[in-house]
């Protein structure tokens, strides 16, 4: 298949934000009908799709090893043999060495051949409203963490803001077309409730409101009253943050990123285990 069709395709794949992998033939001994170089994209579901990397019998092992690449978010490395040479070896299909799993490959050629499959994840993001000094130390602490930044920030001059990714004048913003997407409510005072109105409105896997748990009961009452799910309330994480006794501004947006990396890391953990 011609490479800049298959291109074109991963293109269109990264800009919906959909998880995928591409798995690339990299090595093959006698005779298979995949060659060095052949590459095929497979989906979230597992379904292999534009491009060649073999047969039904090389298939399977290419779908379970792109699963788990992109549930553990971490490069696979797949060498299928017939399994006399499995054997010879010492090893067994499922069995996983130096970084290589190994599989049995069943094809009636008897070949051998290695394969790479790296996971294409959207990015996180992290989206913090406010103009707070604590908003504004997360969104500059953020930057060394693989974590795409919005920051909704009104009256916020663009010469004060820390450089993020998106910097917006308002309270709104998009939720995720497929990326993990975490929310910190840093407005201290200034927008309390719509910037809560817009996180618990954003399907976000983590929220997070900044300031102490009676100030939050207060607004949580309001949006109550207001017609807000309670049950959507009851999933805010308030006060933010691991407690490590943090004081300063920094140290406070150091405890909510040290919490949104681990919660960031458990769920792709719980992933990797279903």
């Amino acid at each position: 298949m011609n490479d800049t069709f298959i291109e074109d395709h991963i293109s269109k794949l990264r800009a919906s934000g959909a998880p995928f992998a591409i798995a690339t033939v990299v090595r093959t001994v006698n005779a298979t009908s995949a060659k060095p170089g052949d590459k095929a994209i497979v989906l979230e579901d597992g379904a292999i799709t534009e491009g060649w990397i073999g047969g039904g019998c090389v298939r399977s092992a290419v779908k379970k090893a792109s699963l788990i690449a992109m549930k553990e978010g971490a490069a696979q490395f797949i060498s299928l043999k017939p399994e006399g040479l499995l054997k010879a070896e010492g090893v067994a299909p499922g069995d996983e060495r130096d970084g290589i799993r190994f599989a049995r490959n069943g094809c009636p050629s008897k070949g051998s051949m290695d394969i790479f499959i790296e996971p294409v994840i959207p990015q996180a993001e992290l989206v913090i409203c406010g103009r707070s000094p604590v908003a504004l130390s997360l969104a500059d602490l953020a930057g060394g963490f693989n974590f795409s930044r919005t920051l909704c920030a009104p009256e916020l001059r663009a010469a004060d803001a820390p450089v993020v990714e998106n910097l917006q004048g308002s309270y709104e913003f998009t939720a995720s077309s497929g990326g993990a997407q975490f929310v910190v409510v840093a407005t201290q005072g200034q927008g309390d409730e719509p910037a809560m109105r817009a996180a618990l409105s954003s399907g976000a896997s983590y929220i997070a409101f900044v300031g102490s748990r009676q100030k939050f009961e207060t607004i949580r009452q309001r949006l109550i009253d207001a017609g807000i799910s309670q049950e959507l309330l009851d999933n805010v994480k308030s006060p933010a943050g691991l407690d490590i006794g943090a004081i300063t501004p920094d140290e406070i947006a150091l405890s909510i990123l040290s919490e949104v990396v681990a919660h960031r890391r458990s769920h792709q953990r719980i992933r990797a285990k279903s």
